[in-house]
């Protein structure tokens, strides 16, 4: 009897505790700057258009450190929440943050345009670049960054976008120097990216 109940237990724990593990290892502030081996699967090239329509690769950020976060424009709390506290962050980090660029690259290619997602990203910072491209550009620069999104279908007939929310700090090589998960606040989001430049 006791036997099994531990059995049980230990049958229920371990996945519990490897779960945990992962979330802490994914979510955990890295050690220092280019603590790559963490997060080395994460980011990649990139072949999106700008707000101006002009073409924007991974190389245009070479030598400077980027914050880059997936949403969409039609977002209603989740994309306005996370880009108001990155916003926050570089305020707070003042002029240790003068050589990050913030990035927003839209998952709802169909509705934002080069001229939307421009107004978009710039309503929430000067100097944040808006990036858009093809469905398959799109795909291409989600899956190098390992984010998860899909359309959803709402009862009005229009649709939503279910869509990860991590913002990822690049540094000057293009290396993934953290992922930083949502919630944070500006604050706490600060520090993260001022431990890394």
């Amino acid at each position: 009897m006791w036997r099994k109940r531990i059995l049980r237990s230990l049958a229920l724990a371990v996945p519990a505790i490897a779960i945990a593990a992962a979330v802490a290892f994914w979510l955990g502030p890295p050690g220092g700057r280019g603590v790559v081996g963490q997060f080395g699967s994460v980011g990649g090239p990139i072949a999106l258009v700008d707000q101006a329509g002009k073409p924007v690769t991974e190389k245009d950020f070479a030598g400077k450190d980027a914050l880059i976060f997936f949403g969409f424009t039609n977002c209603p709390d989740v994309c306005p929440t996370e880009l108001s506290t990155m916003a926050a962050a570089l305020d707070t980090l003042g002029a240790k943050a003068e050589g990050v660029v913030p990035v927003f690259i839209t998952v709802d290619p169909e509705r934002d345009t080069p001229e939307v997602v421009g107004q978009y990203a710039q309503a929430f910072y000067p100097g944040m670049v808006g990036l858009t491209g093809s469905a398959e550009q799109i795909a291409a620069a989600a899956k190098a960054f390992r984010v998860y999104y899909k359309k959803a279908p709402q009862p009005d007939g229009s649709y939503s976008m279910d869509h990860t929310a991590f913002t990822y700090l690049m540094g000057p090589d293009w290396q993934v120097l953290d992922v930083l998960p949502p919630q944070l606040s500006p604050q706490q989001m600060a520090e993260r990216i001022g431990k890394q430049l």
